[in-house]
Parts: structure tokens; sequence; C-alpha cells
């Protein structure tokens, strides 16, 4: 399988949840219902992806079963590859593994000469984190404004070149690889000021 990836047609999300009517509470999302969350996301999503384009979903995609996922891939545009998470390995159903161009715990990509870990989880150390070149994208911590879930405290300890690509950090839609960029070279200038 090719793990090289074209940069204008790349994006990442996370932690979209789909179908979770109790992530409104725990995340604060600013949503009165899980059919408007359902809804805003799948077209936040649709806006910035196109038929063509590659998106990793870096986990917790969907909860319910298949009726739920069904209704949910057939409204979303681009080639997924899905990220397993921690609510996924209960919910992914028979034949959903089909759906996606490829699922896995997680993967390493090139983007031009850009190595990229994804995972679920932050890593707390991985090949090339002492250096700039090397990025992790992640999920699961549901970084956001007054964030006080058990991991807040553990995120201060991140390099620079990780990123949280869930929708909670993100505008409840996913990030291009040159958005990423941008961000990752943004924190990496910030940390030699330090």
């Amino acid at each position: 399988m090719n793990f090289k990836f074209n940069a204008e047609h790349t994006f990442f999300t996370s932690d979209t949840h789909f179908n979770h009517a109790n992530i409104i509470r725990f995340c604060n999302r600013p949503f009165k219902d899980v059919e408007q969350m359902n809804d805003v996301m799948i077209a936040n999503w649709n806006s910035v992806i196109g038929k063509d384009d590659t998106v990793f979903h870096l986990g917790d995609f969907c909860l319910g079963g298949a009726a739920e996922w069904t209704k949910i891939l057939d409204r979303l545009n681009g080639k997924i590859y899905l990220i397993m998470g921690n609510h996924d390995l209960k919910n992914i159903r028979q034949g959903f593994i089909s759906r996606f161009e490829h699922v896995a715990m997680q993967m390493r990509i090139e983007i031009g000469k850009k190595r990229i870990y994804l995972c679920h989880y932050p890593f707390l150390c991985f090949e090339g984190g002492y250096k700039d070149d090397v990025w992790q994208l992640f999920g699961h911590v549901h970084t956001r404004r007054s964030n006080s879930g058990i991991d807040a405290g553990r995120l201060q300890y991140l390099y620079p070149t990780q990123y949280d690509v869930g929708v909670d950090n993100n505008n409840f839609t996913p990030v291009s690889f040159g958005q990423v960029k941008r961000i990752i070279d943004k924190q990496v200038e910030q940390s030699k000021e330090k």
C-alpha cells in the first residue's frame, strides 16, 4: 500500500463522535442535540473535502450500529482512512472496514518529505520527535479552551511537532496538511523562543 500522499488533497480529523449525545455535555460542544451536531460536522466536512480528497480520521468516528454508520458514511465526501480510536473498537461493525480505504491502529505516512505518525492517542516518544522534521498527529484528548479533561495536565509535555487534529480543537472541521504545517511551524518557532 502506498503511504505517500499529496499535500494539496490530504486532510486530518478526529473525535467526531457522530451519534454520541453525551459528548455534547462532556466537551461543552455548542449543539442543542446530536442531530444538529451531526449535520453541522457533516456540512463542515463536505465544505472542505472533495470527492477525491484523502481524509485521515484519527479515531472515535461514530457510535451506534450499522444503520447509524451507514447514514453518516453515505453523507461524507472523500476517501477515508480510519485510525481506530477507543470507541471504534467496540462500535465498528462487520462490513464497515470495507467502507474505508484502510483501517489501522496507527500509521506512518509521508507527504512530500514530511514523515507523520498518525495515532488516536498522543505519543510520549516517537522516532524523530526531538527533531522538527517528524510530526505526530492525534486525537482522543479533545483539546479545547478551558480543557478540564483527565489528560489536560499531560498535554504540557507534548513536543511542538505534535498536534491534536480533533474536531473540538479545530472548529468541528477537518484540517488540511497546509493548516497543520502552519500550526506546527508556529509551535516549533515558539518553542525555540523559550
